[in-house]
Parts: C-alpha cells; structure tokens; sequence
C-alpha cells in the first residue's frame, strides 16, 4: 500500500512537468494530494459514477474521464502546492494519471489472496 502510495505521488509529479496548468508543488503536496484524490475518488466520484453509469456504458468508458477530471479539480481546491487550472488540464492529467497507472500495475508485484494458488 505504502508503494502504490509513493507511486501515485511520482505519477502526480510526472503528470505536472508534461501537462501544462497542472502544478504539484512538491513530493510532500503530491503526497498529500494522492489521499485527498483517494478520499475525493471514494466517496463523490463514486457516487458520480454510479449516477452517470449509463452514459458511461455508451461511451464505453471514457465518460469516466471526464469524472476523475472533475475530482481532480475539486481536489485541487483543497491541497496548497497542487493546482488543476482548467478542466482542459485536468482532463489531460486525468487522461495521463490512467496510463501512468496502467503501466504501474504492470510493474507492481501482485497481492496474493490468502488460500489462493495458481493451479485452481
């Protein structure tokens, strides 16, 4: 946990040298801004994506984008050092927050289950 943790907040950084109007101050506000997105995400993103799960279905997905958008610009309301200045930034760092965590699921070990083994 204290690795996706560190991960998130690398990702955050590296989202903000590439995507312009999105601003992470430093390690310390991209770290407290990884549970505030986290906090924001479980709580008012899911209850966005359960409302707009239809139009989400139609889109095959991206609809959900534009959600993780919205929660990063609110959660830049509540972090000092990590700003989203346009819903265009935070779309685009929404858009590179999913790949950059994509391909660190791939690289992450995997939590095995307990009971679980690889022949069932």
């Amino acid at each position: 946990m204290l690795l996706h943790w560190i991960l998130n907040a690398a990702a955050l950084m590296i989202v903000s040298h590439y995507v312009k109007g999105f601003v992470v101050g430093d390690l310390v506000s991209a770290l407290i801004a990884v549970v505030v997105i986290g906090l924001f995400n479980a709580t008012f993103g899911l209850l966005l994506k359960i409302i707009t799960l239809p139009v989400g279905i139609l889109t095959f997905g991206i609809f959900f984008l534009v959600i993780n958008a919205v929660v990063l610009k609110f959660s830049s309301e509540f972090v000092p050092g990590f700003r989203v200045d346009t819903f265009k930034a935070a779309f685009l760092g929404a858009a590179a927050l999913a790949v950059l965590h994509l391909l660190f699921g791939f690289l992450t070990p995997k939590r095995r289950r307990p009971g679980y083994r690889l022949e069932d």
